[in-house]
């Protein structure tokens, strides 16, 4: 199977909060000198067809030459938002696309063949969904997304008021891809500053630039 689906629509989740950052945007945090965004996009961008951002238009995303589509729903719905914004973009924008990848992007070294392992073992096991794990836990955000469910989606937002990625798949058949973590879990991510001293060390003990 080729690394790349271009059916499959990328969506970069960069519209959290960042709480435990003071409210400062984890995407645009330097890591070496560059943002973790961009490490985010490089990772993604061979995996899918089109690619696009989803967060506030303010917040420095402009600058990163991708679409930029706020949450279809108000409110703060969290990462279930912007899966139904990605998959009633697709069904605008992008008809022939029928799927869609999402990735955080204060997780700068997520597997490169992350979608093309999801999209596998969702149709060997005929799952409604699949997911990313490692060390045994699931990583939720990291999914593959059918553009079919996003009616269902937008009712259990706005009617059902849920917010849990975990809440609304369980009502599903989901398949889970468990990743190695050595030399690194892949889905480490950057939660607070501490966390790039971290990731730094870890680079520093693989001995590369960015992990395979």
């Amino acid at each position: 199977m080729d690394a790349q689906l271009p059916e499959i629509v990328g969506l970069l989740l960069a519209g959290g909060q960042a709480r435990r950052m003071g409210g400062q945007a984890k995407h645009l945090l330097a890591l070496r000198g560059r943002p973790l965004l961009a490490y985010a996009m490089e990772r993604a961008r061979p995996q899918v067809g089109p690619l696009l951002l989803n967060g506030p238009d303010s917040g420095g995303l402009s600058d990163f030459g991708l679409p930029i589509v706020a949450d279809a729903v108000p409110g703060q719905a969290g990462p279930l938002a912007g899966i139904l914004t990605g998959m009633e973009w697709a069904l605008q924008h992008a008809p022939q696309c029928q799927w869609v990848a999402s990735f955080a992007t204060d997780t700068p070294f997520f597997p490169v063949d992350l979608v093309q392992r999801l999209q596998a073992a969702r149709m060997a096991e005929n799952a409604d969904f699949a997911r990313a794990a490692s060390a045994g836990r699931p990583q939720p955000v990291f999914g593959l997304w059918p553009v079919a469910r996003a009616a269902e989606l937008r009712r259990a937002i706005t009617e059902e008021n849920t917010r849990k990625i975990t809440t609304w798949t369980a009502r599903y058949r989901m398949a889970e891809v468990d990743f190695p973590t050595a030399p690194m879990d892949p889905f480490f991510n950057v939660n607070q500053l501490e966390d790039l001293t971290r990731l730094e060390a870890l680079l520093e003990k693989t001995g590369k630039e960015t992990p395979a």
